[in-house]
């Protein structure tokens, strides 16, 4: 199986924009183009919004003289065929995707997906042409009983096996923990940097030096009140937005918190 060539400048930092099951025609227009007109090229960061499906057309039109990329929610793992309501990665490339977010929490816990399935998403993504920003993380429960990390390296075990080497430099880790997403609470930006430290290891240990080279991002309740505090974090490359990213000003202020200070 080929993987499509996707260019260089893939490992500065990464804000993408989770809009979730949110936004209207009407509403979506003043958001997009406020982010057009107000995110500043940058070859160390890049600015991503995912917009549900239905809306991927608008975003096209609105950012593709932008700055700002756009990215899919989810992608079937299925290059085409009898698949009723899925979307393959070459249908989000043909609609100008760079990014498609795999594995969110939401769908592991709402609609079952297993490691396994997401892994297969995550392959059929970056055989498409994609950038697969694959999300992870642990429950309340399995973090008070210390398994974070090893349910992480689990996690992260079933989709590297999945994967071929050539395909790694596309790849990208999302640290969503379960218990920080959509409730308000957030892991530190000490917790964070602890995670994605450990991740790291186990990249490295998995892959060798390419495993340095794979952007890991923290998501749970970003904020423009605290992105400054992740973006100081040594293994922080970026953050995965959800609500926030709904709000032009509050998305923009926290994509200026990754871009290098002149």
């Amino acid at each position: 199986m080929g993987y499509i060539a996707l260019g260089s400048g893939m490992n500065g930092k990464l804000v993408i924009g989770n809009w979730k099951m949110n936004g209207t025609l009407a509403s979506n227009a003043p958001l997009l183009a406020a982010l057009a007109a107000g995110w500043r090229s940058s070859p160390q960061t890049e600015l991503v919004v995912c917009p549900p499906a239905a809306y991927l057309g608008q975003a096209r039109l609105a950012l593709q003289a932008s700055a700002v990329s756009w990215g899919a929610q989810d992608v079937s793992d299925q290059a085409a065929g009898a698949f009723t309501g899925e979307l393959g990665a070459a249908m989000l490339r043909d609609m100008g995707c760079r990014y498609v977010l795999v594995g969110h929490s939401e769908r592991r816990t709402r609609l079952g997906e297993t490691d396994q399935m997401v892994a297969a998403k995550a392959r059929a993504a970056l055989s498409g042409g994609l950038r697969a920003v694959v999300c992870m993380g642990e429950t309340e429960k399995q973090r008070a009983a210390g398994q974070a990390l090893t349910v992480l390296r689990h996690q992260l075990q079933v989709v590297l096996a999945a994967l071929p080497r050539t395909a790694i430099d596309h790849f990208v880790i999302a640290y969503e923990p379960l218990w920080a997403i959509g409730t308000g609470a957030h892991a530190s930006a000490d917790i964070a940097q602890q995670v994605h430290s450990a991740l790291r290891a186990a990249l490295v240990e998995a892959l060798g030096a390419a495993g340095t080279g794979v952007r890991i991002l923290y998501g749970g309740s970003v904020k423009a009140s605290n992105a400054a505090e992740y973006a100081a974090q040594r293994d922080v490359d970026g953050v995965l937005v959800g609500g926030a990213s709904l709000q032009a000003a509050e998305f923009l202020e926290i994509g200026a918190a990754f871009l290098p200070i002149r």
